[in-house]
Parts: C-alpha cells; structure tokens; sequence
C-alpha cells in the first residue's frame, strides 16, 4: 500500500523495549484497529507499525480520508489499553530516546543530561525526533544527529560544558 508523502503520523516512544511476544502481541492489535479505524463512518486508510521494539507508528494517508477528533480519540485509547496491559509508558514525552551502535536507549530526560555530560552523547549521536507530523518528515527527520535535532537546543547548557 502506498501513502502520501503528506500523510499524518503519530509516534508514540515506550519507556523500555518490547519482548519479541510483545511486539507480536501489540502489532496484532494495532492491525485489528487500523483494519477497523474509521472517521465518520468512512474506512481511514492507515498503517501501524513497530519500529526498534521501542516505538509504535500510526499513520494515516488523509489524501483519502481525514482523521478526526474522534478518530483520533479511538487511537488514543487503543495505545492507552496498550499501555495498560503491557505495563508500558507510551505518553511521557520527557523519555530521550537515541541510538548507539545500531543499538536504540531510551533514558529519561535527566540520565540523557548526565549522558551528555560525560560526552557518552555528544552531537553527532542519532537522537528520534518524536516530533516530526507527516509521512514525509519521518522518513527523512525521525532519526537524526543530536545537533540536527531540537534536543540541541533543550540540552545547549550539557553539550556546550
């Protein structure tokens, strides 16, 4: 299935790394909603996908259909039931996540200032920009280095010590 460039995108970052069950599990699910997933009465043409056993991506081609406050809602509460049964935190938006090795970390915003701090991050390390909104930017904006990202300048102070 082919999406827009222009497609919308949710990301939602887990505090720590899904088992291999677990990902099976949580992309049953997510395959069942988006099968379901509809606004308005009409069929949303959307995709879920798991990315590094850390994150789930939801996107929507609204060149079809657009997603609606109530859409959105219902998406929203499948990650929340998510979250719930498998002892997750997907909503904490303070948890840096970023790559070493081809290795993904997640660590909260305090042990990712102390990271930077005793240079184990530095600027030239791949951070997840959790920001990015469309189909487009996440494949080429989601995974870059530190100082292409916002987290530059959020953790200037660290980085420039």
């Amino acid at each position: 299935m082919i999406f827009s460039p222009q497609s919308k995108v949710w990301i939602y970052q887990s505090n720590r790394k899904f088992t291999g069950q677990e990902t099976t599990e949580i992309q049953d699910i997510l395959n069942r909603f988006v099968d379901q997933w509809t606004a308005h009465g009409a069929q949303l043409k959307a995709k879920a996908e798991i990315y590094h056993n850390y994150f789930i991506v939801l996107t929507v081609d609204q060149e079809v259909a657009n997603a609606t406050g109530c859409s959105i809602d219902s998406s929203v509460r499948v990650i929340k039931e998510i979250e719930s049964k498998y002892g997750l935190d997907l909503f904490d938006r303070f948890n840096m996540a970023y790559k070493i090795n081809d290795e993904v970390y997640v660590a909260p915003k305090e042990d990712f200032e102390t990271l930077i701090s005793i240079k184990k991050i530095g600027l030239e390390t791949t951070v997840f920009n959790n920001l990015v909104q469309t189909l487009e930017e996440f494949e080429n904006k989601w995974e870059v280095q530190l100082q292409d990202s916002w987290h530059k300048n959020i953790f200037a102070e660290q980085l420039n010590a």
